[in-house]
């Protein structure tokens, strides 16, 4: 089963300074039939203007994984921890048993991100936070793990949950295949450009939430930047 969820179909919200897509219900919008998908929560697609952000507020036992489209981000939090994530790159940040944070576009230009919550497995770890690189190169298709909760998953960042973030960067005319299992869920958003997944077609920002499918073919319709997450039911 694969359940295309166009992204005119999406929750939306316009705070002046936010202007906040939902694939999930969250704050305001709610559906009952897009509360989560498995151990996936939230997936919000937030364009922040300049100058503005979420101002230090906190949250517990919960992965929270920023993947950056265009632009940068500003992160800060109460263990001390700062940096700046670019387009392309992502941070996690574990709640773990309590953490307050700010998130900042400190750029002249509008930040787009994709802000993705996933449960734990367990609650009661310490917060942590840090970002990577998504690296990227000349091959005509690539696969990165970006987080993991899997400890083979080398050079990913650690979340605590059964669960991967993964990246993809395809070249138009490409494909790569991802080994999912039927006993797991997937959903995947096109940060960037248009594919086919499994022969479905699907377009940028929309969501496609995957199920009962042992393997996922990815063909690029045109040059295309797409993010997985790979979870438990």
């Amino acid at each position: 089963m694969i359940d295309i969820r166009p992204f005119a179909t999406l929750g939306h919200a316009h705070h002046g300074w936010l202007d906040a897509h939902h694939h999930f219900s969250f704050a305001h919008y709610m559906d009952p039939k897009r509360m989560n998908w498995g151990h996936l929560r939230v997936w919000n697609d937030d364009i922040i203007a300049p100058g503005t952000g979420f101002d230090t507020h906190p949250h517990r036992d919960m992965e929270i994984i920023t993947y950056v489209r265009e632009g940068a981000i500003t992160h800060k939090d109460s263990l001390g921890n700062s940096g700046r994530t670019e387009a392309g790159d992502v941070q996690v940040m574990s709640a773990g048993t309590g953490i307050f944070h700010s998130e900042y576009n400190l750029e002249a230009i509008p930040t787009k991100i994709f802000q993705i919550w996933i449960i734990p497995t367990s609650k009661g770890h310490a917060p942590s936070w840090g970002t990577r690189h998504f690296p990227k190169n000349d091959q005509t298709s690539q696969m990165s793990i970006l987080a993991s909760g899997y400890a083979e998953d080398e050079g990913a960042l650690p979340i605590h949950a059964d669960a991967r973030v993964v990246g993809f960067n395809l070249q138009k005319g490409h494909d790569i295949r991802y080994q999912l299992g039927k006993d797991r869920l997937g959903y995947l958003v096109p940060a960037k450009g248009s594919l086919l997944l499994n022969g479905q077609s699907i377009t940028s920002r929309a969501g496609a939430a995957i199920a009962q499918q042992e393997a996922l073919t990815l063909k690029a319709l045109e040059d295309t930047e797409v993010v997985l997450v790979d979870v438990t039911a």
